[in-house]
């Protein structure tokens, strides 16, 4: 599928969206549908690049990330929506959008789609096999592995939900506590891990074994081998809120970090500034990036045409 890509964006926008993955296409989507001049820029760097498949979105299930972008930037260009291959470096109060290798664009309405980053364990092979056979979610990932070994690499002891949850696409689960004490571990937490029948290993975990190009077990300082087929692993989440920040939107503190206060539709704290998709938290799904995206293009629309209407009535 070829991409779409324009020339340097002139001028001034109605809206200007700032990243291009699920939510900010489907953002744009709506704007194009709905006659607004709408710009579109975006590093290129999405959050599921690693994986070869995405899940759970009714009628796109199992298609490539990469080619449900590619269809999204054709389908925003048959509206007229404009897209540049660009990092925004910087943005103003007054809505001025500076890419990295281009002119400043002025916008009336920002829509904020920079998503968040993975960092990963630093554990040998964790990186390498990151969105094929180490996983992180679940709901993503858990039926394409379904019955196999499972292990989980625990940096908090939130691995412990983790691993109850994985339980339930497989009996064979071993949770690697890894940096985690088991002091750290609540009655609760063995309770479950016991009733799920999750196996717990303590001790820091050195690297993955991998042959033939799969994953084949988990190695610990100790120098004891586990054999597993995937290991579900908790990166941490690091918002990509610096543009929001510089327009002085609020953030709140969460146990995944700190993103943007919005309402139902994705409107922030800054009047004309919407965020969506995971630039509001650490667990929109691909589906519910988008339909963020839909819900804040709709109302985007509809408040600036109540905004020019009330203009021509006051004049």
């Amino acid at each position: 599928m070829t991409e779409t890509h324009t020339g340097t964006p002139t001028g001034t926008y109605e809206v200007v969206v700032i990243g291009g993955g699920a939510a900010g296409l489907s953002a744009a989507l709506v704007l194009g549908r709905s006659r607004r001049r709408t710009l579109v820029v975006d590093a290129g760097e999405p959050r599921n690049a690693p994986a070869a498949h995405m899940q759970g979105y009714l009628t796109r299930d199992g298609m490539s990330p990469a080619e449900f972008l590619a269809r999204g930037r054709e389908e925003i260009a048959r509206y007229g929506v404009e897209l540049v291959r660009d990092r925004v470096v910087d943005v103003t109060s007054g809505f001025a959008v500076t890419p990295a290798g281009g002119e400043t664009v002025h916008a009336r309405r920002l829509v904020i789609a920079t998503g968040l980053k993975d960092e990963l364990p630093a554990v040998p092979g964790v990186a390498e096999r990151f969105g094929r056979d180490v996983i992180h979610c679940p709901y993503c990932h858990g039926w394409e592995v379904r019955d196999q070994a499972f292990g989980v690499l625990a940096t908090t002891p939130m691995g412990v939900h983790q691993a109850l949850m994985v339980s339930q696409w497989s009996k064979d689960v071993t949770l690697f506590l890894h940096t985690v004490a088991e002091s750290e571990l609540t009655d609760d937490d063995l309770r479950r891990l016991a009733a799920a029948g999750v196996a717990v290993v303590p001790g820091e975990v050195a690297e993955l074994t991998v042959e033939d190009d799969r994953l084949t077990g988990v190695r610990l300082t100790d120098g004891s081998a586990h054999p597993r087929q995937a290991l579900f692993v908790a990166p941490r989440a690091i918002p990509q809120t610096g543009l929001l920040e510089k327009l002085g939107a609020e953030l709140q503190e969460t146990p995944f970090g700190a993103y943007p206060v919005v309402d139902p539709t994705g409107l922030t704290t800054v009047p004309g500034v919407w965020a969506v998709g995971n630039a509001t938290g650490f667990a929109e799904q691909v589906v519910n990036a988008a339909s963020a995206g839909y819900r804040a293009g709709a109302t985007i629309n509809g408040e600036l045409l109540m905004s020019d209407l009330d203009a021509t009535v006051r004049v």
